[in-house]
């Protein structure tokens, strides 16, 4: 009677445990199955992996198995070197050690993997990198540019306008924010469904006004606009799936990758009721019952793609030769950088967390590119011949990218070029560019530093200086302790001098060392080797309302003091930032300027 209240009460208190979680998480534990397996887990040195749930289990499996690793099963155990798990789990991340072990999916991806999170995430960006000046060639896209006008149905101010507006001739599709393959999906297409949506909104409204449903949350949804007039292939519908592989986040490392088209089995149809008509997802496509029989036309390649293109489209829409491989891939590069962008501030930065991102377009028939989703967990089952070479060849090397990047960070030494490098484009780099400081060290999360990352997304800074890390690839150099925004190019020698040290773990300027810098001027020419020599520490201007703040001048002796302290457009004083570098070329002398708050 006793154990029974007591195992009463433990349930009880995992339900109120699982439901003060977010949205997504779990603490669900199967302790039967973990006493089963416990007397086969494997012991010794390891390195151990752990895989949880069936999604692309095979294959990364056996990569890992081909490296020597062996497989545990008790996703508790800490002793792992990889965990890759479906779900994310609170008990993922409880224990994950930085620049220790890998963990697959961020785990607050949600800002770019769900509906809400990715349109709330590009709204953000798109209302504070408006009042930026990017300066040219680095205009960012206007989300009407590359998604369809999106209305939420969780925010009374947006249902109501997307109620109000004439729908007439217009075609809806509403989505669920937090699910995929194609479940909760319906369409909108007469103004009687559209009241009927409508009138169900706010039944589900009034009955969150009584308290036996205030913690029944409804899931959120957003409506879409149906693209109506889509590209076809053989006439039927079609959308493609790429991926974006975010490999490091500290320093961000985000590359792209070509997939695979996914076609219908029925003829485009948009008067049809027929979901599987409507959706291209494999999902839904094996619910036709003639999908056995046209599985493999179902799924093309994208050389098959681009081949189809040229025959077809290519003089009659005067399109250049190569479509798809060259101005297509490029564009859907351009919208995959601008969505990462606008969540760069908000991922959780910790040196072992990876992620591989399913991102769907759709073409229209005037060739017009539209993002409809990003998927964390993508599909990688292997159930036809284009997914049998695509799949693997897409998993082996994100294991190998993000492998290569975290050992190289574990052992601070330079991050590109990449060995494990095929078919990923770099899109987005936040190590050093080549010539600047070669090593990557760990960094630590910290308030100061979620603060720091966050004006700099508001300033809009991260795309302003943007450089190539090597030939064809697009990439910035604006991120990660690595990036030398300034020109500063240190040697190896003094990577470990305090001057050279984040802000966070300086404590106090020192006075004492002399060492040889290698500067790079702003006009091209070879390196100038400077000797510090002397070393002043002087108040700075705003020291007599600020006593905190001081300025750090170190002065080479060949020229004479610059009593000028540097001022930004902004008219802030120094960098952007206390602890930041600052390299100036002044006409009478060369001052290397560090603010610290003491």
């Amino acid at each position: 009677m006793c154990v029974c209240g007591k195992i009463t009460g433990v349930c009880s208190v995992e339900r109120h445990v699982r439901r003060s979680l977010p949205r997504g998480l779990s603490t669900c534990s199967f302790p039967g199955k973990d006493r089963e397996r416990q007397a086969e887990e494997p012991r010794g040195p390891g390195p151990f992996y752990y895989f949880g749930g069936t999604n692309g289990a095979e294959i990364v499996s056996s990569y890992c198995e081909s490296r020597g690793w062996k497989r545990i099963h008790n996703k508790h155990r800490e002793d792992f070197k990889l965990k890759w798990c479906e779900t994310k789990s609170s008990a993922n991340y409880c224990n994950f050690r930085e620049g220790e072990q890998l963990v697959y999916q961020v785990p607050n991806n949600k800002v770019l993997t769900t509906k809400i999170g990715l349109l709330s995430s590009l709204r953000e960006y798109e209302r504070v990198s408006s009042k930026v000046n990017h300066g040219r060639g680095l205009r960012r896209l206007k989300m009407e540019e590359f998604m369809p006008t999106t209305f939420r149905m969780d925010v009374r101010e947006e249902r109501d306008a997307f109620f109000a507006q004439n729908n007439e001739g217009r075609m809806w599709i509403c989505k669920p924010t937090g699910l995929n393959q194609g479940r909760g999906i319906f369409l909108l297409k007469s103004q009687e469904e559209l009241t009927a949506f409508r009138l169900k909104l706010q039944h589900l409204e009034e009955s969150q006004a009584h308290r036996w449903m205030r913690h029944c949350r409804p899931q959120a949804r957003i409506v879409q606009q149906y693209i109506q007039s889509p590209l076809l292939l053989k006439g039927k519908k079609f959308d493609v799936r790429s991926y974006l592989l975010i490999a490091c986040t500290a320093p961000y490392m985000v590359f792209f990758r070509h997939g695979y088209v996914r076609l219908t089995c029925d003829l485009y149809d948009p008067s049809s009721n027929n979901l599987s008509a409507h959706l291209t997802n494999q999902y839904m496509q094996k619910k036709n019952p003639l999908y056995s029989q046209l599985k493999e036309d179902t799924v093309w390649s994208m050389e098959n793609f681009n081949t189809y293109v040229n025959d077809r489209f290519r003089v009659a829409k005067g399109l250049p030769r190569d479509w798809v491989l060259g101005a297509f891939a490029r564009r859907m590069q351009q919208i995959m950088k601008q969505c990462f962008f606008a969540v760069k501030s908000k991922l959780d930065r910790r040196l072992g967390l990876f992620d591989l991102i399913g991102c769907d377009f759709m073409v229209d028939e005037g060739f017009k590119v539209w993002l409809l989703e990003m998927n964390c967990n993508p599909a990688l089952h292997t159930n036809c011949k284009v997914l049998k070479e695509v799949i693997p060849s897409t998993v082996v090397e994100t294991m190998d990218l993000t492998l290569e990047i975290f050992n190289k960070c574990r052992l601070r030494q330079r991050i590109l070029p990449l060995s494990g490098q095929r078919e990923f484009v770099l899109l987005y780099s936040g190590a050093s560019p080549p010539g600047s400081e070669p090593t990557c060290n760990k960094r630590k999360t910290t308030k100061k530093t979620q603060k720091t990352e966050a004006r700099r997304c508001k300033s809009g800074v991260e795309g302003k200086n943007a450089s190539p890390a090597s030939p064809g690839n697009v990439s910035g150099s604006g991120e990660g302790r690595g990036s030398s925004k300034s020109g500063l190019h240190r040697s190896a020698s003094t990577a470990t001098s305090p001057l050279f040290q984040n802000s966070s773990s300086v404590q106090r300027p020192s006075h004492s060392d002399s060492s040889l810098q290698t500067v790079r001027s702003k006009t091209p020419g070879p390196r100038v080797h400077l000797k510090l020599t002397t070393c002043t520490l002087r108040h700075h201007p705003k020291a007599a309302d600020d006593p905190k703040l001081l300025t750090l001048a170190l002065e080479t002796r060949p020229f004479p003091p610059c009593a000028r302290t540097p001022v930004r457009e902004d008219g802030r004083e120094g960098g952007e930032e206390a602890g930041e570098e600052e390299l100036r070329e002044e006409p009478e002398s060369l001052v290397f300027v560090r603010k610290e708050e003491v």
